[in-house]
């Protein structure tokens, strides 16, 4: 039994990765924005597994973030042994027409927040010689998609980031994956107005089936994992196929039909 931080865990991967470690028997601290859902959570979470469930309530997007949630961790006195890297969001379209607030708030929670938890979190970790950290990905880490250009680029700096830590850590207790999930049925594709777009409408995975596939690697310490047979084709054919022809390929899948 472990103590699990995950973020952006009332729904999707988050809320699927939430059940799958408290039904192992870990204990487990939620980190999401809606306080309402939180307490619904906890409540299912500690009924239905019998396991402590804490939660902290914030926007991850906020400069003072990761200070609070560490804050709250010390007045806890709970060491984590498991940090998920989950909460995230996107601004779809082209470049000239999306929101840049939104975009600065997306880089803030995919790279700084994410920065700021992960080197506060490994300090704790790196004096027992333990632990285990998740970051979340995206088939988009490879690949420049035009119509999404600051998601794509803030979810290749994850994974730079990810195998960067990976190769620090290696040969010590404290094991570094990225996951790189593709189209996800959650409420991630309706929040970016992207759901009636190619890229959601052929080999959509849910939630509970990328858990699945991704649970017991995630435990070995599998540097990448990008669950799917499509989604490895994805990923290996962007290594091969020209940018001309990739960037063509994506505009077709992230237009809305």
């Amino acid at each position: 039994m472990g103590n699990v931080l995950i973020t952006g865990t009332t729904s999707g991967l988050g809320k699927a990765f939430t059940e799958k470690f408290a039904s192992m028997g870990n204990n487990i601290i939620l980190v999401s924005r809606d306080i309402q859902k939180l307490k619904k959570q906890q409540l299912y979470l500690q009924n239905q597994y019998h396991v402590t469930v804490n939660f902290i309530a914030y926007d991850l997007t906020k400069e003072d973030a990761a200070d609070l949630i560490m804050e709250q961790i010390e007045t806890w006195n709970t060491p984590i042994d498991f940090l998920v890297n989950n909460a995230g969001f996107n601004e779809c379209g082209l470049f000239s027409q999306t929101d840049l607030d939104k975009e600065i708030k997306m880089i803030d929670l995919h790279i700084r927040f994410i920065t700021q938890l992960t080197k506060r979190i490994l300090s704790i970790m790196k004096k027992n010689n333990y632990g285990h950290i998740l970051n979340i990905g995206s088939t988009g880490s490879f690949i420049p998609s035009p119509s999404d250009a600051v998601y794509s680029a803030t979810k290749a700096y994850i994974m730079s980031f990810s195998n960067a830590l990976y190769g620090e850590y290696r040969n010590t207790g404290i094991k570094i994956t990225l996951l790189c999930p593709g189209a996800t049925e959650t409420e991630f594709a309706r929040k970016a107005n992207i759901e009636q777009t190619l890229l959601f409408k052929y080999a959509v995975m849910k939630p509970d089936k990328v858990v699945k596939i991704s649970y017991p690697k995630i435990i070995k310490g599998k540097r990448l994992i990008i669950p799917g047979i499509y989604n490895k084709l994805l990923v290996f054919f962007s290594k091969i196929i020209p940018i001309e022809i990739t960037n063509k390929l994506t505009m077709i899948m992230m237009k809305n039909y």
